[in-house]
């Protein structure tokens, strides 16, 4: 079974991608440049903060004499970023020595950032302005909530709230990837990424997400840059506390609504003015996925029995767990539910994969079984993917059937010829019938056409 893999990369990967002209400018913003430094590996930090007040270039060799003889890959690792990122320019001299040089504007910028500090285009609105503002416990509920709606939207559940709005925008990033729809009549069906997207880690759906928006953004008339460095720009601020959306811009305005969708931003309207609240799902952006360690608590209990125990109250939860075992009954804080091989199976056609599953269940287990080892039954992982080898043993290829040979000669020379095309699948001499495969099939009746002449 064909598997389709799913890359959640974070900002960095998609700032590099960026031609050069474009990461020059997004290197003037003071605060881009230490967003890109502190989502940089260990290595690379080392490198930019050591050369961040050299003038001129630095030796490759000189550079090599910082770091311990054992870290060699992660010494290639880091050039390879920063020089992917254009934070060092690497010149090959006559004499063959190589040398690196670090982005001025980047470097410039980067000093004057740690010196002086920066000022965000935008300050906190006054308290005596915005009242009602919620606490962090009611914004981190409401970015949860958020994200389980949108993700609910994305099954196409009836247990998706009929008040959840997506905007177009954020439809269309599913329509490309994770749903496929073949006419307007017939609703949207998750496609083998699409399943695959909903075992992901939180984290690493939210960046799918985010890169997904970003790789679309043109077709809406923002530049890419500028939506980078707006939303790196977003991770500077403060969780729950309120900004202007007068400050905006109208693209960026659109945007914050899209984010909404997301959980990312929370809108919120007073009498006289309209402000944006950010969560902790905007001011992580520019983390590196890697380095995420926020974790959600589990909730999954697995049983030797193949019986599983969901302590949520989560509609969500429920859903996906539903994807790939079968559901027995629901309490309002508890699921029950078993893995069989029906429901196993089910999932593995949709395109999941067992060791996505294992996965799921091993970084979403409860506390108090996440701490043993191993936190999934052994005999579960092992018969999971025992089913898996089982669906995968047997290979569909389209085929022919021929029989009623006039003759054991024509028979024959029928099996020579699909031999010799690689396309005979099966014979019985006894009787004189044979399979090839249908992509043979013109060759076989122009074949037998001219036997019967």
């Amino acid at each position: 079974m064909p598997q389709v893999k799913i890359v959640a990369r974070n900002f960095m990967d998609m700032v590099a991608s960026l031609p050069a002209f474009k990461l020059d400018k997004l290197y003037e913003n003071s605060f881009i440049c230490e967003a890109i430094l502190r989502s940089l590996p260990p290595l690379a930090k080392k490198y930019v903060l050591q050369m961040l007040y050299i003038e001129g270039p630095v030796s490759a060799k000189w550079l090599e004499e910082w770091v311990l003889p054992d870290g060699v890959s992660k010494h290639k690792v880091a050039v390879d970023r920063l020089i992917q990122l254009r934070i060092l320019t690497e010149t090959i001299e006559r004499k063959k020595e190589t040398t690196y040089l670090l982005n001025p504007t980047f470097q410039s910028n980067l000093q004057k950032h740690i010196v002086h500090g920066g000022v965000l285009p935008r300050e906190p609105m006054a308290s005596n302005i915005t009242v009602r503002l919620p606490t962090l416990e009611d914004l981190d509920a409401y970015a949860v909530q958020q994200w389980e709606y949108f993700l609910l939207h994305l099954i196409n559940s009836t247990e998706a709230e009929k008040s959840t709005n997506i905007s177009s925008s954020m439809m269309r990033i599913f329509q490309r990837g994770l749903l496929n729809q073949k006419d307007d009549k017939e609703p949207a069906k998750l496609t083998e990424s699409g399943f695959q997207f909903l075992l992901m880690d939180t984290n690493a759906q939210l960046w799918y997400i985010i890169r997904e928006y970003i790789t679309n953004c043109e077709e809406h008339g923002v530049d890419t840059a500028d939506l980078i460095s707006f939303l790196l720009e977003l991770s500077f601020h403060v969780t729950g506390k309120a900004y202007n959306l007068n400050t905006l811009s109208d693209i960026q305005r659109n945007i914050l609504k899209d984010l909404t969708d997301l959980g990312l931003v929370k809108l919120q309207q007073g009498r006289k003015e309209s402000w944006f609240i950010p969560t902790k799902l905007a001011t992580n952006l520019s983390i590196s996925l890697a380095d995420t360690s926020s974790r959600k608590q589990g909730f999954v209990v697995v049983e030797t029995n193949f019986r599983m125990y969901a302590y949520s109250t989560s509609k969500l939860h429920c859903e996906i767990l539903r994807l790939f075992s079968r559901i027995e009954y629901q309490l309002p804080n508890l699921i029950v539910c078993a893995i069989t091989k029906e429901s196993l199976s089910k999932a593995l056609l949709n395109g999941i994969a067992a060791d996505q599953i294992i996965s799921f269940l091993q970084q979403n287990a409860h506390p108090r079984v996440a701490e043993r080892t191993p936190s999934v039954p052994e005999n579960v992982t092992d018969q999971i993917r025992l089913w898996e080898s089982d669906l995968n043993r047997l290979e569909m290829t389209p085929a022919h059937f021929y029989d009623e040979f006039p003759s054991r000669d024509v028979f024959e020379a029928t099996c020579d010829f699909a031999r010799e095309y690689g396309g005979l699948l099966w014979e019985n001499s006894k009787k004189m019938r044979l399979v090839v495969k249908a992509e043979i099939f013109p060759h076989m009746k122009e074949f037998l056409r001219k036997q019967k002449q």
